[in-house]
């Protein structure tokens, strides 16, 4: 473990990240922020209590981080380019939440030095150890899948619409994995009845998925966003174990043909 993230490291042709994952926000930014804004609200709750066992079990690799996105959005590029042009969407070092209000306190937000000190601390630790476990899998196999996961509140109105899918399958419009592996995914996702669930929708895959994505060169990568109403009590961030062993089955499903 480093002060930036923490790698397991598989045996599998699978690289699991939770970019997302990590809610801890260290004090000096944390002073500067609303009250609710250090809570991290927008975390992606217990995606790693949802992989880690999933994980184990097939051998994968995972790769989390420990600060929040509130420091640094992992799944940004670093030079802040956005992620879905003309829409409206939070950023690499955001000053609003998914509720539309600030983060900081008036005249508190983070300048450009302070936002470049976060790319430096965080940003580039993750991703330097994302690109070397990658290519350590790709080098023993010959190939690889990056699996990056997500989760969200069902309905952000800031964001999208109405209420999410359930499962949400991000390829960059079919560009960071072969059509193969995204139609044995979609035909998992049809195949199960509890949950609703959509190909490259209101989240074709982020920085992650379209960065690291080329699988002419052995790299296949794939994004799930899960509404968080199928694992957890959206107010609370009270996990719920039955609804998650339920979604759980399903991820397994997925996992697993990526490691085949």
């Amino acid at each position: 473990m480093t002060h930036a993230y923490t790698l397991h490291r598989g045996t599998a042709p699978l690289l699991i990240s939770l970019p997302h994952d990590g809610s801890h926000i260290p004090d000096d930014i944390a002073a500067r922020m609303r009250p609710n804004a250090q809570r991290s609200v927008d975390t992606d709750w217990h995606v790693g209590r949802l992989y880690e066992p999933l994980a184990r079990a097939l051998g994968a690799s995972v790769i989390r981080p420990v600060a929040s996105r509130y420091v640094v959005d992992l799944n940004r590029p670093a030079d802040g380019h956005a992620l879905y042009p003309g829409k409206r969407e939070t950023g690499l070092v955001s000053t609003i939440g998914f509720d539309g209000e600030p983060l900081y306190l008036d005249g508190a937000e983070p300048g450009a030095e302070e936002m470049q000190q976060r790319v430096n601390a965080y940003w580039r630790p993750y991703h330097d150890a994302l690109s070397q476990e990658l290519e350590r899998l790709r080098a023993e196999h010959g190939r690889v899948v990056l699996w990056d996961g997500h989760s969200i509140r069902s309905r952000v109105p800031m964001l999208f619409e109405g209420q999410l899918p359930d499962f949400n399958l991000g390829t960059a419009d079919g560009t960071s994995c072969s059509p193969l592996l995204q139609q044995q995914l979609k035909d998992v996702l049809e195949a199960q009845s509890h949950n609703s669930f959509v190909v490259n929708g209101r989240f074709k895959g982020g920085y992650i998925t379209r960065h690291y994505g080329q699988p002419e060169k052995g790299v296949q990568a794939v994004q799930l966003e899960l509404a968080q109403l199928n694992y957890m009590d959206e107010e609370s961030f009270a996990y719920a174990g039955d609804r998650a062993a339920q979604v759980q089955e399903t991820i397994a499903r997925l996992l697993a043909l990526c490691v085949a």
